[in-house]
């Protein structure tokens, strides 16, 4: 009688033991929204603080490159028969003093591109700012979901080493009464060291996913440990070609891309202008005596010649073509990589919506089927000890990979949500 009333605690413990210690659990702090999570991580995470300072920084050149280089303002004075200042000013008109001023300027059309140029590195840094904001959040949610699912483990293991040591308790029970044998009290408490072996790695784990956590968020490692909510398993209401599409044009690693190809063919405006020469204007006043001599006004062209066009202005438009080359095979490249990707992804998604109704509306019901037989069957003699404790083994591998496959899940979904900028939570 007291060995059938253990067996029948176990089961309901086994059924509904996980459930009831999860939630007292999460009774004791209160679970951080996702939701909540995100906003913190976009605003106080270091590496998003760096590309939006960098973008910034990038916004404040096309001014700068776009503006006609400096004056330059000349002061000149001229003696005659003696270095002392102004000697000969007053007898001699060679002598003189000068105020002048002079400015350069690019061949028509170079200031432009330069800015174009400029604008286009600015627009490369404003991707990079929403690629680096995307992965973060990525990182962020696929840890969330890790750090769920390590939390699911830890009341599972628990719940499970309390039935193993009630399923020990019961073996010693029919032990002592002569219907058993030691070696099952011996395999008992032999899982249950295994047990306290895979309680100690999730707690290691659990502990080296709330670091990573508190990083991504900005907080002290000093900080308190976060509790994450309940996931549930969400659907994926978008086909494979509409996120394709997405991704292609929402994608920021193809945006920059193509961004950078712009910039590139900018780039080999710039060379094919540095075939024509520059220009620079100077306009000089010259004063003598003022009763003796009128002032002398003088007016200056010159031009930059680009005299080593082989050497110089070919070679830089050779390199402008091949980067530009470059650019654009690396444009080709990405689009195909965040294409793969996407597709990696979305059937994870796919076979794991598959494995978890799978899990859900078979494995899992009968595999705790199989082990309620087997405690009758134990019970009756009809089965031994080794045979039930593989049917008890296996219900417990099969809930957990119940919920690591929905943390996998979630994680696929939040990848896709990266590629795409899709929001599918």
């Amino acid at each position: 009688m007291r060995c059938t009333l253990i067996w029948m605690f176990a089961v309901m413990g086994l059924l509904f033991g996980v459930s009831h210690g999860s939630a007292q659990q999460s009774g004791k702090n209160e679970a951080a929204k996702l939701a909540d999570l995100i906003v913190e991580a976009e605003s106080n995470n270091p590496q998003i603080r760096v590309a939006k300072q960098e973008w910034q920084s990038t916004q404040q050149m096309p001014t700068q490159v776009a503006t006609l280089p400096d004056p330059q303002v000349v002061l000149q004075q001229v003696n005659v028969g003696s270095p002392r200042p102004f000697a000969g000013f007053t007898n001699n008109d060679f002598a003189y003093i000068g105020l002048g001023v002079s400015q350069d300027f690019p061949y028509p059309g170079k200031l432009r591109l330069r800015r174009e140029l400029a604008t286009k590195d600015a627009e490369v840094a404003e991707q990079r700012v929403e690629a680096v904001r995307r992965a973060i959040l990525s990182d962020l949610k696929m840890i969330y979901f890790r750090i769920t699912f390590s939390t699911k483990q830890s009341a599972i293991l628990d719940g499970d080493r309390e039935l193993l040591r009630q399923m020990e308790q019961a073996a010693e029970v029919k032990y002592r009464s002569g219907m058993g044998n030691q070696q099952e009290v011996l395999q008992a408490q032999l899982e249950q060291t295994k047990l306290l072996r895979e309680i100690t790695a999730n707690r290691l784990e659990a502990g080296k996913l709330q670091a990573e956590l508190k990083q991504l968020l900005g907080r002290p490692q000093t900080s308190p440990d976060l509790v994450t909510e309940k996931i549930s398993e969400t659907s994926l209401t978008r086909n494979f070609d509409e996120l394709l599409s997405a991704a292609h044009a929402n994608n920021p690693q193809v945006s920059s891309a193509q961004k950078i190809v712009e910039k590139q063919k900018v780039a080999v405006e710039i060379a094919k202008k540095d075939f024509y020469p520059d220009f620079s204007a100077q306009f000089m006043w010259q004063r003598t005596d003022p009763s003796r001599y009128r002032a002398y006004y003088q007016f200056t062209v010159g031009a930059r010649i680009p005299m080593y066009r082989k050497r110089k202005q070919q070679p830089e438009l050779a390199q402008a073509e091949i980067d530009r080359n470059e650019a654009q095979s690396e444009l080709e490249a990405q689009s195909q990589e965040v294409s793969s990707t996407l597709r990696q992804q979305y059937v994870a998604v796919e076979e794991s919506t598959e494995l978890l109704k799978i899990y859900r509306d078979g494995l899992m019901p009968q595999a705790k089927a199989e082990l309620e037989a087997g405690f009758a069957a134990y019970e009756s003699n009809r089965q031994d000890f080794q045979a039930l404790l593989a049917s008890f083994l296996d219900v417990l591998k099969l809930d957990e990979e119940y919920w690591q496959t929905l943390s996998e899940h979630e994680a696929a979904l939040g990848q896709i949500e990266e590629l795409t900028g899709v929001l599918l939570h």
